[in-house]
């Protein structure tokens, strides 16, 4: 099978700025550009939550639209991760670094100045476009700026300390900003923003381009495939998995993906080179990674709707409750980057994926008579450290061994599968939990009207009923995940302290 293709800078250009390999003198600053841009991509995900309600009375978005203002940063982000690890791999990853940042911007400044329903989806589908583009680079930025060891774990150890926090950040974020106006979650990106991508050209090498086409009918077609599945996830989230939308989505989406593995293997110049899949290793941490993301994305909506709906929390109070998640896992990031240099990474995640079970297993036993402190917060520590331990090894091994001029697609498949596993576990434990909160409501309102159970007691009972069993099912999902770490992850620590990221040629 053959296509056109088009051909993309083959030279690199004579600057000094172009890496040809470690020994940045700014690794510090450098590590706070590419966290500070991985947490505003992550943040900018849940921030607008808490602002809904604002923004659907101030645009007059009616009730069956407003999920759009998720969906659309969701889907566009989730959709073209892929093209923009490929364009950074093929284009130079600075520059595509910067241009993501410069769409994420403008998108963030139009969103805010939105007049009108059509208007704010549109920024906010170019926001996850900017988003989809500097997510990858940032991921393959770490792996060709720092040298391997210690360096490059802390550097990887910070960056999954932002992956995994800024989901709890933002809901604090944009509780504070909505109570200004919900527009201020969209204008604080705009001078963050900014002050990256002047410091970018300063303080980050640029890769030199590489020799390579750009594979334009793959990218379109797996594109496409990526958001149909991801959009196809989310719409099964908030209708029915068995409505003719939902399982055409699925099925084109699933189709597309397909046509395009089979476009990729006989290719000259593929967007995703199959030796990215092919590798054990690496296929092992990205279904560990899928995991993580159906669990904890999960975990973040039905807490969310916990200490709100059931203890009664304030949307700024929720979101600071959820302040000792970003600690636990900040704290445990740091520990797993220090044990990465002398301990393989399957006992590091293998624990981790324990400890986070056990932390969901604990979520899975709350009642409308739960306390915060006792009942809810030693569970938000443990599973918090659970993740932090899970992240840091996973995403280094989900990089090893991966040729440098791959670094960009290789990171864009690892933030892949994150996000189709956050859509597909919301899709699938709200199913669940939904359904479940049905039946018991069904049940307890019979038992009112036996004089059996007090009536105003139904909704928050039946809520959390379903909800624990959206947690017993993310804790098998967990469980399932420590066999697959300790059993699939067969990569030694030696090999993870050498610089893996050896020159091959692109194709």
């Amino acid at each position: 099978m053959s296509h056109d293709d088009t051909v993309v800078a083959v030279t690199a250009p004579e600057t000094e700025d172009v890496e040809s390999g470690h020994g940045h003198r700014h690794l510090g600053i450098a590590l706070a550009i590419i966290g500070a841009a991985q947490l505003m991509i992550v943040l900018d995900a849940s921030v607008v939550n808490i602002a809904l309600p604002s923004i659907q009375e101030d645009l007059g978005i009616s009730s069956a639209n407003l999920p759009w203002v998720i969906n659309a940063y969701v889907v566009a982000f989730g959709g073209l991760l892929l093209l923009g690890g490929r364009a950074g791999d093929l284009l130079g990853r600075r520059r595509i670094f910067m241009v993501g940042i410069g769409l994420f911007t403008l998108a963030s400044l139009l969103g805010g100045l939105a007049q009108s329903e059509g208007w704010l989806l549109a920024a906010r589908a170019l926001q996850g476009i900017g988003g989809a583009i500097t997510a990858p680079t940032a991921l393959s930025l770490i792996t060709t700026t720092f040298p391997a060891g210690p360096p490059r774990n802390r550097a990887f150890a910070v960056y999954a300390a932002m992956s995994g926090m800024g989901a709890a950040i933002g809901l604090i974020v944009g509780g504070s900003l909505t109570e200004v106006s919900w527009r201020w979650t969209l204008f604080i990106n705009i001078p963050i923003g900014i002050i990256l991508i002047l410091l970018a050209p300063r303080f980050l090498g640029e890769s030199a381009p590489q020799l390579g086409r750009f594979d334009l009918l793959g990218a379109l077609i797996g594109t496409a495939g990526l958001v149909g599945v991801v959009y196809g996830l989310t719409y099964a989230a908030q209708h029915e998995w068995v409505s003719v939308t939902t399982m055409s989505l699925l099925v084109s989406g699933v189709a597309l993906l397909a046509l395009f593995l089979v476009i990729e293997s006989r290719i000259e110049h593929p967007l995703l080179p199959m030796r990215i899949l092919a590798d054990r290793t690496r296929a092992v941490s990205f279904l560990a990674i899928l995991i993580i993301g159906a669990s904890m994305f999960s975990m973040f909506y039905f807490i969310s709707l916990f200490v709100q709906q059931v203890l009664g929390y304030e949307p700024l109070q929720a979101g600071l409750a959820f302040l000792p998640f970003s600690a636990g896992i900040v704290v445990a990031a740091q520990i797993a980057s220090a044990l990465a240099s002398r301990m393989d990474p399957r006992w590091i995640a293998g624990s981790g994926a324990i400890i986070a079970t056990i932390g969901t297993l604990g979520y899975a036993q709350l009642d409308v008579g739960a306390t915060y402190a006792a009942d809810l917060l030693p569970w938000i520590i443990v599973s918090s450290i659970g993740f932090g331990f899970m992240f840091v090894p996973l995403t280094l091994t989900s990089v090893s061994r991966v040729a440098r001029e791959d670094s960009g697609v290789g990171a864009g498949v690892l933030n892949t599968m994150q996000q189709i596993g956050g859509a597909l576990g919301l899709a699938t434990l709200g199913t669940l939990a939904t359904q479940a909160a049905i039946d018991k409501a069904q049940e307890l309102a019979a038992s009112a009207q036996r004089g059996q159970f007090d009536p105003e007691l139904i909704g928050v009972t039946a809520q959390t009923d379903g909800s624990t069993l959206a947690f017993w099912a993310a804790s098998a999902m967990l469980a399932l995940s420590v066999v697959i770490v300790l059993v699939g992850l067969n990569i030694k620590h030696e090999e993870l302290t050498a610089d893996s990221l050896e020159t091959q040629p692109v194709g």
